[in-house]
């Protein structure tokens, strides 16, 4: 991998909608409010918030219009809504949202799982939001299962490819491609993204990785290696699907933040500050979460030398060495 450089990278959190809306202990009101505050302020370059569905269907995010119109909005921090019909867009351009964000799968099964629809009735009701908002907000649009679908394994670049030619056809200039089961590796990864590039240059495209089977970071850089500078990401790792089976969180935000910066890259982003959110965030959902660099610590930390042990403890008084 050639450096860095400083290259800048945009992390855009997802935690306060992808995350909560799995867990099971309702997150009140005032408390995502003062998260997504804190999230403001570390150099995060979106933060999707909510989700504009039926309290019904999510009670987690029941209160999306009470959290948006709550929250201190940052300059230069984009905010972000998933919007899953038009009854949610126009509930999300009410609340003044910065993004629309629409979800689709590319596997038939899995957006029968997820949304209820098949893909074609999802790609019809695409094009009413994005006839209905398109000059007054910035739409996404995010395909699930890109990489692979629990219910039916390995989904063809040529589906893919397909699918966002009818989202650019539509008008829409954003595009994540989202492997929602940790189903992706890394050569499968590149391929696609250098692919999806070289059709589509002014695409703004995102890489949306879980792990799943521990391979989020490495799909990460392999995006990298194929051009992509936006990565959706959830502090803490929480997340996952709901009609996904065995699906667990997404990318943890300051593991991602911190390998970037490791590697030369330049995100914007307080680590330190998001640090210290992610040290609290055991609290706010009530367990652990998977992050590792929170419990262990940037790479540059350093400990003192432990003490050289009393010659009268000779060998028996070391311990083993470290491998």
């Amino acid at each position: 991998m050639q450096s860095a450089n400083g290259k800048r990278v945009f992390i855009q959190e997802v935690s306060p909608r992808d995350g909560f809306q799995m867990e099971s202990l309702f997150v009140p009101t005032a408390q995502k409010i003062d998260y997504i505050d804190r999230l403001s302020r570390s150099g995060l370059a979106k933060i999707e918030v909510t989700s504009f569905t039926s309290p019904k269907a999510i009670p987690a995010l029941a209160d999306a219009e009470m959290v948006l119109s709550g929250i201190r909005r940052m300059p230069g921090v984009e905010y972000a809504a998933l919007v899953p019909n038009l009854r949610g867009c126009e509930r999300a351009l009410s609340s003044g949202v910065d993004e629309i964000n629409l979800v689709m799968s590319a596997s038939e099964s899995h957006n029968l799982a997820n949304v209820r629809m098949r893909c074609e009735q999802s790609l019809t009701q695409f094009g009413d939001i994005v006839r209905h908002s398109h000059d007054a907000v910035r739409i996404n649009a995010s395909l699930a299962t890109a990489f692979g679908c629990p219910f039916e394994g390995h989904i063809e670049f040529t589906r893919v490819l397909e699918l966002t030619e009818r989202f650019v056809d539509m008008g829409i200039e954003r595009v994540s491609l989202c492997d929602t089961t940790g189903i992706a590796n890394p050569a499968q990864v590149e391929r696609l993204f250098c692919e999806t590039r070289s059709r589509w240059p002014n695409l703004e495209l995102t890489a949306h990785f879980h792990n799943t089977r521990g391979m989020g970071l490495a799909n990460a850089v392999a995006a990298l290696e194929a051009g992509i500078d936006r990565f959706d990401a959830s502090l803490g790792g929480l997340g996952g699907c709901p009609f996904a089976p065995g699906a667990t969180g997404n990318v943890c935000t300051e593991d991602l933040v911190h390998m970037l910066e490791s590697m030369g890259y330049e995100t914007g982003v307080d680590l330190d500050a998001l640090l210290l959110i992610a040290a609290d965030l055991p609290d706010v959902v009530g367990h652990d979460v998977p992050g590792q660099v929170v419990k262990a610590g940037r790479s540059t930390r350093r400990y003192p030398l432990p003490g050289t042990p009393h010659v009268s403890q000779g060998v028996r008084g070391c311990p083993e060495p470290d491998r």
